[in-house]
C-alpha cells in the first residue's frame, strides 16, 4: 500500500492553481485533506484573488477521489482563524500528518514606489501566514509520536535577489530560513521540513494581464502565446527553454517529499525551476 495512504494533510491556499493541485494529487494517493483559502481579492495584489466556487471545485475533485476533505474559508494572517480550521479538521478525520502552507501572493514594484500596504500584506500572507499555519499544525503533530512532513512553499525568489520585488524576496527568503531552522528543531520528534523553490508556475499568479505586461513591456496587450514563443523574457528566464513549469512539476517534488522515499531529507529547499538559479 501506498505510503501516504490513510494520511491527513492541511493545505492553506487550496482554492486554485499548486494548492488544489497538491490536495487532488495527494487525494489519489489516499490522503484526506484540509483545506483553507481567502476566497477574495486584495487591494494590494493585481490580480484577482480565489473564490468560494474555486475551493468547492476543490472539494468536488478530492470528493471525486473517494477522500474526505474539510475545506473552510480563513484568512492566513488570522492565527487564531487558522487554528480553529486545523482543530476542526483533526477532530473530524483525526489526525494530521502532512502540511503544506501554500498560501501567497505576488505584487511587483521598484523599492522607491513600494506601499507599506503592500509590504505588510505580503509579509503578513508570504511570511507570517506560513508559520501561523505551522504553529497551528504542530500540537497535532507531537500528538501521534510517528513523525511527519512538512513542506514550505517559498520561490527562485528565496534563493536570489531580484529587482523590483524586494517585499516578495524578503519573505520568501524568510520561509527558507523558516525551514532549515524548523528542520533542526524538529528533528529529534521525527518531523521532517522542507521547500519547495519553484521558478514561474503555470497558474494564475503567473497568467494575468498585469504580470504578462511587466514581463512584456514592448507588447500592448501580451498573451501566453507571446510568452511562450522561443526567446520571450519568460523563456529567457529559464535554462531549459520553458516560459513556465506546470503544477504538477512542483506536485511531483512535494509528493516526494512527504513521501517514505524521503524520509532521511530534511532541511532542503529544493529548487524545481527549469534551471532558473543558474543563470
Amino acid at each position: 500500500m501506498d505510503s501516504l495512504h490513510g494520511k491527513v494533510a492541511f493545505i492553506t491556499g487550496a482554492a486554485r492553481g499548486m494548492g488544489r493541485n497538491h490536495a487532488v494529487r495527494l487525494a489519489q494517493r489516499g490522503v484526506d485533506i484540509i483545506a483553507l483559502d481567502l476566497n477574495a481579492s486584495l487591494d494590494t495584489v493585481p490580480y484577482p484573488g480565489a473564490t468560494p466556487a474555486d475551493l468547492e471545485e476543490t472539494v468536488r475533485l478530492v470528493e471525486a477521489e473517494d477522500r474526505r476533505i474539510v475545506s473552510r474559508q480563513a484568512d492566513v494572517r488570522d492565527a487564531d482563524a487558522v487554528r480553529a480550521v486545523v482543530d476542526d479538521g483533526v477532530a473530524e478525520l483525526g489526525r494530521l500528518d502532512i502540511v503544506i502552507p501554500n498560501a501567497g501572493i505576488a505584487s511587483i514594484a521598484p523599492a522607491r514606489e513600494l506601499s507599506l500596504a503592500a509590504w505588510h500584506e505580503m509579509i503578513d500572507i508570504n511570511l507570517s501566514g506560513v508559520w501561523h499555519a505551522i504553529a497551528a499544525s504542530l500540537p497535532h503533530l507531537r500528538a501521534d509520536g510517528s513523525g511527519a512532513a512538512i513542506v514550505l512553499v517559498s520561490s527562485v525568489a528565496g534563493q536570489k535577489g531580484m529587482a523590483n520585488l524586494a517585499h516578495y524576496v524578503a519573505a520568501k527568503h524568510g520561509v527558507v530560513g523558516m525551514t532549515k531552522t524548523l528542520a533542526a528543531e524538529l528533528g529529534p520528534e521525527n518531523i521532517r521540513v522542507n521547500a519547495v523553490c519553484p521558478t514561474n508556475v503555470d497558474t494564475p499568479m503567473v497568467q494575468n494581464e498585469f504580470i504578462m505586461k511587466l514581463f512584456m513591456p514592448d507588447l500592448e496587450r501580451p498573451t501566453r502565446a507571446d510568452a511562450e514563443q522561443p526567446g520571450s523574457p519568460y523563456v529567457q528566464a529559464n535554462v531549459i527553454p520553458v516560459p513556465w513549469i506546470d503544477p504538477d512539476d512542483v506536485t511531483n517534488a512535494v509528493l516526494f517529499l512527504v513521501s517514505d522515499a524521503a524520509r532521511y531529507i530534511t532541511g532542503v529547499a529544493l529548487p524545481v525551476d527549469a534551471g532558473f538559479l543558474l543563470k
